[in-house]
C-alpha cells in the first residue's frame, strides 16, 4: 500500500531524486517535441498493408509508373519475413492476406516472379491457402485490378443506403469505420471497374486454383443451416437480379451513397480521415470517370499524400493522423510531471485543443438525439466522427492541467460530459463511435471477414470515460457511473484481467480499468480488484517491465506476456499505483525499469506494436506511447509514494500530489 507519512532516510531521499530526475528529462523531453501552435503529433504506424495497397491503388489509378511505388516497395521489402510473407505485427507470423498484396505491390513495382524473394513469398502463400484464402477487402483489389471476377466477392448493394434506420441492416447499425468504408465499395461494386494489367504484373501463380473458377465470397459453415450461409444465399440471389438487370433502386442508391461520401467529406481530412475509405474515394471517382485533374479528385489523392513518410530510398504511410490524442495525453503527462497550468505551453495546448472541438451533427446524431454537439475526434479534422475515447482523454487533460474550471473551457467541457453521458449503451458500457452498434448477426454477413462490423461496448473505454466523468462530480452512486461499473465487472476475465480493445492487450485493458474504477470512487479492496493486481503483478517479467504480443489476441493463453516495453510497464504501474500499490517490490521495479530504459533526451523508444486497430486483424504503433506513457507513469508514482512534508532540493522538483478538483457541470 502507500507509504505511510514519514520523513524519508538517505536512500529514500536518494530514490525520489532519482525518479523526480527522470521524471523532469522526461518533461523536458516532451515539451521539445510540442509544435508551435501548442498541439503534439507523433507517428501513427501500421503494417505494411497501408503500402501495398497504395501501390495497387495507383495501379488501379493508371499509374503504374508513378515514382513514389519504387519507394514503397523497398520499404516492403525490408519488412518480408524470412519465410517469404508479411505479418500484421512486428514478431507476428506471415498472413495471407497481408502477404498477397504485398507480392501484388512487388510484381507491379517490377519484381519478377522468378526471383529468389518472390519465389519464397509465393510458396508462403500458397502454404497459407493461397489467394484465395484472403478477406474481403483482399479480394476487391484483386477484382480492380482484374485478377478475380467480381463474383468472388461479397455483394455490397447500394440500396442497402436507402434503408430506414430501423431497419437491422441499415448503414447506422455498423461501426463508423466499416460505415465509412461500405458506402464508397457499395458505388465501386455497382460499377464492377478493372484496371487491366500487364501479363507481367498478374498475380496468377499466388493460386490453388484457377481464380476464374466459380468460389463463393465467404467460406460456408458445415452446418447446412447458418446465418453464415443464409447471408451466402442472399448474396447469391443478389448476384442473380444483378445478372438480370432487376435492379430500378440502383442508380438512385448511388447517387444517394454519392452525395452521403461527399457530405463526409466535408470538414474532414478525407471520409472518415482514415486510409481505407479515402482510398475507395479515390476509386470511385475513377470508376464515375472522374479526370485525374479534377479538383475532388486532386483533394482526395492530397488527404493520401498528407499520410506519407519518406525516409532513405523508402516511403510508407500512416493510417490517418493522431494529433488530438497525442496532444491530450502529452498535456496530461506533462501536467503530472509538474508544469505549470499557467505556464505558455499548457495555455497553448489546452487552447489548441477547445479549437477542435466537434460541434458538428455526425454519424452518431442519427440514433442519439436531443443532445448538443460536443467532444473531440482523433485526427486534425473528422467533423462527422467524434469519438469517446478522445473526448474523455481531452476531457481528463484539461481537468489534471489545472484548466476545466477556467471560463474558455467549462462550456466545452460541459457540452463533452453530457455528449458522454447520452453515449452510454444499454448495456452500461460505451464503445467509441456510436451507441447500441452491437447487433451481432451482422458479423455473419461475408462482408464481415475485417473483424470490425460492430462498435460494441468494452471494458477500456468504459472505463476511460469513468476516469473523465469523475473529474466533473459523476462518481460512483450516480447511475450512469454505477451502471457502467457494473457492466466493467461483467467482463473481468477468469485470471483477474479485463480484455483490451484499443490497445495491447489484457495489460492495456487492466491497467484502464483499475485507474477508471479508483476515479470513480469504487472500492479498491475488493476481490475483483485484488485479482486484477495480482493478476499484473504475476505477468511481471524477471527486468521489471511488463509486455505483451498481439498475439494474444488469437492465443489468449498468451495475455500479459512478452518483451518489456515502455508503454506497457508504463501501463502496469499505473494500475498497480491507482489500486494503492505504490509501496510494493513490483511498482519499484516497474519504475526501476523505466528509469533504466530511459534515453538521454528524456524519451523511450520500442519496437513492438502496442496499439490496436481492429483485434486479429490491423494493430498500431504510435511513436509517443513510449514518451508520455513513461512520464505518466514515473510522475504518478512520484506523487503517490511522497511522504508527506517532504521536499526535494530545487535541482530536482517533485511534483506535489494531484488534487483534482472536482469540476460540476449542469445537464
Amino acid at each position: 500500500m502507500t507509504r505511510p507519512a514519514a520523513a524519508p532516510d538517505d536512500r529514500t531521499a536518494a530514490w525520489l531524486d532519482e525518479v523526480a530526475a527522470a521524471a523532469g528529462r522526461g518533461r523536458s523531453g516532451l515539451l521539445a517535441q510540442q509544435k508551435p501552435d501548442g498541439h503534439w503529433v507523433g507517428e501513427l504506424e501500421g503494417d505494411t498493408i497501408l503500402e501495398s495497397e497504395f501501390v495497387l491503388l495507383l495501379a488501379f489509378l493508371g499509374r503504374a509508373d508513378d515514382p513514389r511505388i519504387r519507394p514503397l516497395a523497398n520499404y516492403l521489402l525490408q519488412h518480408q519475413l524470412p519465410d517469404g510473407g508479411w505479418a500484421n505485427y512486428p514478431g507476428g507470423p506471415a498472413e495471407v492476406s497481408v502477404s498477397v498484396k504485398a507480392y501484388f505491390a512487388l510484381k507491379i513495382a517490377g519484381h519478377a516472379a522468378d526471383g529468389s524473394l518472390m519465389q519464397q513469398a509465393a510458396d508462403t502463400i500458397r502454404r497459407l491457402g493461397g489467394a484465395e484464402a484472403t478477406n474481403s477487402f483482399t479480394r476487391f483489389y484483386l477484382a480492380l485490378l482484374g485478377q478475380v471476377p467480381y463474383s468472388a466477392c461479397p455483394s455490397v448493394p447500394a440500396e442497402i443506403i436507402l434503408l430506414p434506420r430501423w431497419f437491422v441492416f441499415n448503414v447506422y447499425q455498423m461501426s463508423a469505420w466499416s460505415r465509412t468504408i461500405f458506402v464508397p465499395l457499395s458505388v465501386v461494386d455497382a460499377h464492377k471497374p478493372v484496371t487491366p494489367l500487364p501479363d507481367r504484373m498478374h498475380v496468377r501463380e499466388l493460386f490453388l486454383h484457377p481464380p476464374e473458377a466459380p468460389r463463393w465470397p465467404a467460406k460456408p459453415t458445415a452446418k447446412w443451416f447458418s446465418w453464415t450461409n443464409f447471408f451466402l444465399g442472399v448474396d447469391w440471389v443478389i448476384k442473380r437480379v444483378e445478372g438480370l438487370r432487376l435492379t430500378p433502386l440502383r442508380r438512385y442508391a448511388v447517387r444517394k451513397a454519392l452525395a452521403w461520401m461527399r457530405e463526409r467529406s466535408a470538414d474532414s481530412d478525407g471520409i472518415g480521415a482514415i486510409f481505407p475509405p479515402i482510398v475507395y474515394h479515390a476509386v470511385v471517382l475513377k470508376a464515375l470517370g472522374v479526370p485525374a485533374d479534377d479538383p475532388e479528385m486532386r483533394w482526395v489523392l492530397k488527404q493520401l499524400a498528407d499520410l506519407e513518410i519518406r525516409e532513405g530510398d523508402t516511403l510508407r504511410l500512416q493510417p490517418c493522423l493522431s494529433p488530438v490524442w497525442d496532444t491530450a495525453l502529452s498535456l496530461i503527462a506533462v501536467a503530472d510531471a509538474g508544469q505549470p497550468a499557467n505556464s505558455p505551453e499548457a495555455d497553448a495546448a489546452v487552447a489548441w485543443l477547445l479549437a477542435k472541438e466537434c460541434r458538428h451533427l455526425g454519424d452518431w446524431a442519427k440514433t442519439v438525439r436531443g443532445v448538443e454537439p460536443g467532444g473531440w475526434f482523433f485526427e486534425y479534422r473528422n467533423a462527422f466522427y467524434p469519438d469517446t475515447d478522445d473526448t474523455s482523454m481531452v476531457l481528463i487533460a484539461l481537468a489534471r492541467s489545472g484548466h476545466a474550471r477556467r471560463a474558455a473551457c467549462v462550456p466545452a467541457c460541459r457540452r463533452a460530459v453530457n455528449w458522454l453521458l447520452a453515449m452510454q449503451n444499454g448495456d452500461g458500457g460505451w464503445a467509441a463511435f456510436d451507441k447500441d452498434v452491437d447487433n451481432e448477426l451482422l458479423t455473419k454477413v461475408p462482408f464481415a471477414d475485417h473483424n470490425a462490423m460492430l462498435d460494441p461496448s468494452c471494458p477500456d473505454i468504459t472505463a476511460r470515460v469513468l476516469e473523465a466523468l469523475s473529474h466533473y462530480g459523476y462518481k460512483a452512486g450516480h447511475p450512469a457511473v454505477d451502471r457502467a461499473v457494473a457492466f466493467v465487472l461483467a467482463r473481468q476475465e477468469e485470471d483477474g484481467s479485463w480484455f483490451g480493445r484499443w490497445g495491447v492487450n489484457y495489460v492495456y485493458g487492466t491497467w484502464q480499468v483499475l485507474v477508471g474504477l479508483a476515479a470513480a470512487g469504487f472500492d479498491m479492496t475488493v476481490p475483483p480488484i485484488r485479482r486484477g493486481v495480482r493478476w499484473l503483478k504475476d505477468c511481471q517479467n524477471a527486468d521489471g517491465g511488463w509486455g505483451e504480443s498481439c498475439r494474444s489476441y488469437d492465443e489468449p493463453a498468451t495475455a500479459g506476456r512478452g518483451p518489456s516495453t515502455p508503454s506497457q510497464t508504463a501501463w502496469a504501474v499505473l494500475g498497480l499505483v491507482a489500486a494503492g500499490e505504490a509501496d510494493t517490490a513490483e511498482v519499484r521495479a516497474g519504475v526501476e525499469y523505466l528509469i533504466g530504459t530511459q534515453a538521454a533526451d528524456g524519451s523511450w523508444t520500442e519496437e513492438p506494436f502496442t496499439g490496436t486497430g481492429f483485434p486479429k486483424v490491423f494493430y498500431l504503433k504510435y511513436h509517443m506511447y513510449p514518451v508520455y506513457f513513461p512520464l505518466m507513469a514515473l510522475a504518478r508514482y512520484a506523487a503517490a509514494g511522497r511522504p508527506a512534508g517532504y521536499r526535494l532540493d530545487a535541482g530536482h522538483p517533485l511534483p506535489a500530489p494531484k488534487q483534482i478538483t472536482t469540476v460540476h457541470v449542469d445537464r
